[in-house]
């Protein structure tokens, strides 16, 4: 499928009668067993990614690692591929809309841009900046973290989020993430004020996805979850391995693991 296809196929895909699942890599191996589970589309998770590179979560990664891991999971999947780069890694429009051509043409046809703590005016730009540049090339999902950072608390969180949403929409945003909400009335409020494909992400408490997309939600993030998964079944296994010195008890939790040489041969 060529690039431009897969960007028109994942923005249709939050215009279907079914919500997108989307699952959240960190690599090509992680990408990899996600589409072969059956995934319409495949996303990076930011933390994900900074993690599996020995790097904290928060604007720190190079783009030169950002953009190799998108290269990486492109190679390896026939689907859209949309990368969470958090907020762009700068500041500076300019800097900006070259890190996400980068992104681009590494293969992505979307990306997630956060605004953090920053103010919604320099996110709104920056939405902006990106779309000038790029159009329709990439799918720009606004992530505000108003909740989730605790940027303001019950009605009035509530009323930031509205309002940046449709800051954002109005620079030229695709979607709105919403990371943070898990009561259903809440995010069905925010589903049906806000216009743009509402996008919120996988957690405790949050309602499964035949429960959300009856709400009006529109995509559902996987978030960090794969990553923890595998990752504590790596220290369970490895803290027993480490204790008992069993290979056999090691190797047989391994039962079960995907076959990616067979995969990647």
């Amino acid at each position: 499928m060529s690039q431009s296809a897969k960007a028109e196929t994942f923005r249709n895909l939050h215009r279907g009668a079914e919500i997108l699942v989307l699952p959240n890599a960190w690599d090509a191996a992680s990408a990899a067993v996600m589409a072969d589970a059956g995934a319409k589309a495949v996303a990076t998770s930011s933390a994900a990614v900074a993690w599996a590179h020995g790097y904290p979560d928060g604007d720190v990664l190079p783009i030169e690692t950002v953009v190799a891991t998108v290269a990486e999971v492109v190679r390896v999947v026939d689907l859209p591929v949309t990368a969470d780069i958090e907020g762009g890694y700068t500041d500076d429009l300019g800097r900006l809309v070259e890190n996400v051509t980068r992104v681009v043409e590494a293969g992505a046809v979307g990306i997630n841009l956060e605004d953090g703590k920053r103010a919604p005016e320099l996110h709104a730009a920056k939405i902006e900046a990106v779309k000038k540049a790029l159009g329709d090339r990439v799918f720009v999902n606004a992530r505000t973290d108003v909740y989730l950072a605790g940027l303001a608390e019950g009605h009035a969180a509530y009323l930031e989020t509205v309002a940046r949403a449709e800051r954002y929409r109005a620079a030229g945003a695709d979607g709105v993430f919403v990371p943070g909400p898990s009561d259903p009335d809440l995010i069905g409020r925010l589903a049906g004020e806000i216009r743009l494909p509402l996008n919120v992400m996988g957690w405790t408490g949050v309602p499964d996805a035949a429960r959300l997309q009856a709400l009006g939600v529109r995509r559902l993030s996987s978030a960090t979850n794969p990553f923890r998964v595998a990752y504590a079944a790596l220290a369970r296994s490895m803290e027993a391995f480490l204790r008992d010195g069993d290979p056999t008890a090691l190797a047989e939790a391994a039962n079960g693991a995907p076959a990616l040489q067979k995969r990647f041969s």
